[in-house]
């Protein structure tokens, strides 16, 4: 019996998959969006939804406004510059939803506003399209 309850939770792992590593995977994937100047693909990352919520100077609710916001902010390749994510860590606090904590750096250049880095805190949803973020606190 406990060889067939050990078959099964690693079978299960396997399909479920590392919420860490998955996590990690949509910040990778910003990260990559961020530097080939693609907004829209750095919002994958994002829940589309009214309640996807970023803090910061401000408060912006909803996915449209979080988009708009970014597209306003950096309108040019030389206003997002290059970001890097670093001392990224993540805590699972249920299977449905995630902590993740990090830093960001973007580099840019004088004219396209300077460098800018600080620390950012997100909480991820595991939506049926994978893991997204519904809340974002970046300063």
């Amino acid at each position: 019996m406990k060889r067939f309850a050990l078959t099964l939770f690693f079978a299960c792992s396997l399909v479920a998959g590392d919420p860490s590593s998955a996590i990690r995977q949509v910040l990778a994937d910003q990260q990559t969006a961020w530097n080939r100047h693609d907004i829209e693909g750095f919002m994958q990352g994002y829940n589309n939804s009214p309640e996807t919520t970023f803090a910061g100077t401000s408060v912006t609710k909803g996915y449209a406004a979080v988009l708009e916001r970014y597209r306003k902010r950096y309108a040019t390749g030389e206003a997002m510059g290059t970001l890097e994510f670093t001392e990224i860590e993540v805590k699972l606090l249920s299977t449905k939803y995630a902590l993740v904590t990090g830093r960001f750096h973007l580099e840019r250049m004088p004219a396209g506003g300077g460098e800018s880095k600080g620390i950012f805190t997100l909480i991820f949803e595991n939506e049926p399209n994978g893991w997204k973020i519904i809340l974002d606190h970046t300063s």
